[in-house]
């Protein structure tokens, strides 16, 4: 429990850090507000269209008395935006951090400036970091498409599908957003999408108390776009504490394990000082 405090705390944290420097706060807006956009048309579109979707997919109920015929296809169309809000919410993150690269790396890096301490940077251009950005994203929502899927299963079960899979849900919501976020410092400390799983993994309630508000914030509307930058300071911050400042890392950061260093930059080891 003590961890889950911990990881809401940080969130807290990252809201406070941007109010103390609007600047950075404003900057960080930017990225948000394009995905925002993009995100609600999707959204709208999906809301006029799921009932429409799931009489296709259910021919075999044309037939059906009332009230089943309603029953079931009112439930699968709950179901339906539900999953694609689900989708929404773990993607709006990978989509808005793709986005913002640039944005979310200078402010990654303000917010270790100002704690003091090293200042990590990746030394790859900017090209390759949102090659390697949007492959670990892709890898990330490969992930979260497949829990995805088996949560719409189980949702059917009567009680079941009602009550512990909606917060099992949220959790699986929490730990990914939390994991795209770090990302922003984590890659740039040379860490692979793997190592970060594995560090994550190791602090799971840490991680959960700091994904899971996250993304039930997130649900609310044009609060994501808000609450981005913060999260972004939050998780930098989070990151720093997972992170030992003297630790050395392999700058490259890419995830690869093939020794080819050709394309990338010489590994660099974080001040000591």
């Amino acid at each position: 429990m003590r961890d889950l405090g911990a990881g809401f705390g940080y969130l807290i944290k990252g809201q406070r850090w941007v109010g103390r420097h609007g600047r950075w706060f404003g900057f960080g807006l930017l990225p948000g507000l394009v995905t925002l956009v993009l995100y609600a048309g999707a959204l709208v579109g999906l809301g006029h269209g799921a009932d429409d979707l799931v009489d296709w997919a259910t021919p075999f109920a044309d037939d059906w008395s009332s009230p089943w015929l309603g029953l079931l296809r009112n439930t699968l169309t709950v179901l339906v935006f539900g999953l694609g809000l689900f989708l929404a919410v773990i993607t709006f993150t990978a989509v808005t951090l793709l986005v913002g690269q640039p944005f979310y790396e200078s402010l990654s890096e303000q917010v270790d400036r100002t704690e003091g301490g090293a200042v990590p940077e990746s030394g790859l251009p900017l090209w390759r970091e949102l090659w390697i950005s949007a492959r670990d994203s892709v890898r990330i929502l490969v992930r979260v498409g497949l829990y995805s899927l088996l949560l719409f299963a189980l949702g059917f079960v009567p009680v079941i599908g009602q009550t512990v899979v909606p917060v099992i849900g949220f959790c699986v919501t929490g730990y990914f957003l939390a994991e795209e976020l770090t990302a922003v410092a984590l890659q740039r400390r040379g860490m692979a999408l793997k190592d970060r799983l594995a560090l994550l993994r190791g602090r799971r309630m840490l991680t959960l108390g700091f994904g899971v508000p996250l993304g039930l914030a997130f649900l609310v509307p044009f609060v994501a776009v808000f609450l981005m930058p913060g999260a972004v300071a939050g998780a930098t911050l989070l990151a720093r504490d997972l992170v030992p400042a003297d630790e050395d890392r392999d700058g490259d950061g890419d995830g690869d394990d093939d020794g080819d260093q050709d394309d990338a930059p010489a590994p660099y080891t974080l001040d000591k000082d």
